[in-house]
């Protein structure tokens, strides 16, 4: 009868124990104790390889954080799988790209946890070697996503190709320009193309991220690019994850590691300084 009985307390303290590891492992998913599980960061093109070394860095390993990368090649499916939950945090897309995507997506929303870096978009031609070489009707093959688009036409008015509308915004079209003087012709392209279709069309604008997956380096190969400073801030690019995980304590640790001096080097070395790192508050973007 007593041995019945000492069974019996052992089957509840393995019980008991089981609830509380399931209990604590909730806790910790939540953002409260620490994660001992892999954060799943979301990217394309050349920060594929940005977070790969980052995953690998001792860096890491000193924050406790056990990174896996998953390369993707479609943006919206990204950011997708990022609301989801099938990916924890993505890398990839500017503050004026996550602010359209969540406009067009209510049910799916995201949330910026941290800046990351400011890399110009560039205006490119295999015809022309300079704005003013640019003739009177000229086709321009520009991104078919509302943020790239804006950002684009903001760069053909830095230009002096054309002029925007007052009150022109960060997901406006063509339908805001106001003068276009050269008669440019606009050709609506999948942004991720951009390289492909230099050889085809008379001028393309592409971001950075695209463009050093076509071995362009936007400092030496467009003929105009956006000043590489903090000056545009709807065009730095953000860590982003699910709304409901905005205060998660160890996606977090990522924003402090990707600006970490040692990786920082890194970046900089090797995508000779086209990734320019901005370590600012949500709050910059957001006011």
């Amino acid at each position: 009868m007593m041995r019945k009985k000492k069974h019996t307390g052992w089957w509840i303290v393995g019980i008991v124990v089981v609830i509380l590891v399931a209990a604590g492992l909730s806790v910790g998913a939540n953002g409260g104790f620490a994660r001992n599980d892999e954060i799943t960061v979301g990217t394309i093109g050349p920060d594929v390889q940005v977070w790969q070394h980052i995953a690998n860095s001792k860096q890491a390993k000193s924050e406790g954080l056990k990174v896996k990368v998953k390369s993707f090649t479609d943006p919206v499916a990204l950011n997708r799988a990022t609301a989801s939950g099938e990916i924890d945090v993505n890398a990839f897309q500017s503050w004026s790209y996550l602010q359209a995507y969540n406009k067009e997506n209510k049910k799916a929303q995201l949330a910026a946890i941290g800046t990351t870096y400011l890399e110009p978009m560039g205006l490119y031609s295999d015809k022309y070697k300079s704005v003013k070489d640019i003739p009177d009707g000229a086709t321009v093959a520009i991104a078919n996503n509302p943020a790239n688009t804006a950002r684009g036409l903001l760069l053909l008015q830095s230009a002096g190709l054309i002029k925007l509308k007052p009150g022109f915004g960060a997901t406006s079209g063509t339908n805001e320009i106001a003068a276009n003087p050269k008669n440019l012709q606009f050709k609506e392209i999948d942004d991720t193309t951009g390289p492909r279709v230099l050889k085809s069309t008379d001028l393309v604008l592409i971001g950075n991220t695209i463009a050093l997956t076509g071995h362009l380096n936007v400092l030496k190969d467009s003929i105009y690019h956006e000043k590489v400073d903090q000056s545009t801030k709807d065009n730095i690019n953000v860590l982003a994850t699910a709304k409901k995980n905005r205060d998660n304590k160890e996606y977090k640790k990522l924003v402090k590691l990707y600006h970490n001096k040692q990786i920082q080097q890194w970046i900089a070395k090797k995508y000779q300084g086209t990734k320019v790192n901005v370590d600012k508050p949500l709050n910059y973007l957001e006011n």
